[in-house]
């Protein structure tokens, strides 16, 4: 395992702050991976679904419009889901103060490849790769007995408080989300969570996401181009600037957050336990050059010890395992390794390869 970076880190925001009017060359994307800002790309007349949790909830016309978005999009936005909105805004809010901390105190928590837990700014081992955008703070939420608040920030006051009250408010909607999602497949409410592993026994991380102001933003991306390694992934979007971009087609849509929303997107997890009817999709942030950004993502993930692959219910004769079972911790270790790469870590799963 590696533990150590194979570069010396540098705070992204350290440089946007110091004012560079030019992108550092490492963070400079070849030009087939730059981001698409014209419509004849950028997909703008377009938008995810956007599902209300109270409508959708053991409803089966509600359960059709979750099917039609995770076959289609591998994203939509939630509403009346349960978490607090005021609390969404605390937490966001803390997050920020802790980024505009002097960065003395937030490499305090600096964190190495082994474990990704604390606050860095890059992801992938591979030596001289070319970086994102952005820094962020990782932390493990669940199990419980990987919890370790001590490794989350102390500044600014309560964001420990927060990060658990959040993560509690979210861990529910998660449930029922996956409840959701096996009822929606045709699956009784808990197979899913079965295949998970259990209730008791899934993973769940948190990571925030600050994306600085960048000189040229055209040039560079704040997240490249990925698909979720995981079960699900919950989102708290930053409400005054977007940045989020999903790919549909050849385009690439920026999200539109609606207010008090939350983004769900499915997770390689799913697609491959799914066997490809649900599905995750790449997805990338871009920057601009007046605003920065927060956002908050919670991985709701398997169990990371047992083989996940396909569920049995949904082969068909037409329609067998189209993927080899693996580990999450093993399929984890592969984007922690390479970093972002499209779709590549998935497509490796499929049995014809």
């Amino acid at each position: 395992m590696v533990t150590s970076w194979p570069e010396p880190i540098v705070s992204v925001q350290t440089l946007s702050q110091a004012g560079v009017s030019t992108v550092p060359n490492q963070y400079v994307k070849p030009a087939h991976q730059r981001p698409a800002y014209n419509s004849d790309q950028s997909g703008l007349d377009m938008e995810i679904p956007v599902l209300d949790m109270s409508a959708v909830w053991r409803n089966p016309e509600g359960l059709k419009r979750v099917r039609k978005a995770c076959e289609e999009w591998g994203f939509f936005q939630v509403v009346n889901h349960g978490v607090d909105h005021g609390l969404m805004e605390r937490v966001r809010g803390a997050w920020r103060e802790f980024f505009d901390l002097p960065v003395e105190e937030k490499r305090k928590y600096a964190n190495s490849p082994d474990t990704y837990e604390g606050y860095g700014s890059r992801i992938g081992v591979v030596k001289e790769a070319k970086l994102d955008w952005s820094d962020y703070f990782f932390l493990n939420y669940l199990p419980s007995s990987i919890r370790n608040p001590s490794k989350w920030p102390s500044q600014p006051r309560k964001i420990r408080e927060l990060i658990e009250e959040y993560g509690e408010e979210v861990r529910k909607l998660c449930e029922r989300l996956v409840e959701t999602l096996s009822e929606s497949l045709g699956l009784e409410p808990n197979h899913l969570m079965k295949a998970f592993g259990g209730v008791d026994k899934v993973g769940a991380s948190l990571r925030t996401n600050f994306y600085p102001k960048c000189p040229q933003p055209h040039l560079t991306l704040g997240l490249s181009s990925h698909s979720d390694p995981g079960g699900i992934t919950i989102v708290l979007s930053d409400d005054n600037v977007a940045g989020l971009q999903v790919r549909r087609g050849d385009c690439w849509v920026t999200v539109k957050s609606v207010p008090n929303a939350l983004i769900v997107n499915i997770g390689d997890q799913v697609q491959i336990l799914s066997n490809g009817i649900y599905k995750s999709v790449e997805h990338q942030v871009i920057v601009n050059s007046s605003m920065d950004r927060v956002s908050l993502a919670l991985f709701y993930n398997p169990r990371s010890d047992i083989p996940i692959g396909p569920v049995e219910e949904l082969l068909t004769e037409n329609r067998p395992a189209l993927y080899k079972p693996i580990r999450f911790d093993e399929y984890r270790l592969m984007i922690r390794q390479k970093g972002p790469s499209g779709k590549n870590q998935v497509d490796s799963l499929l049995a014809s390869t």
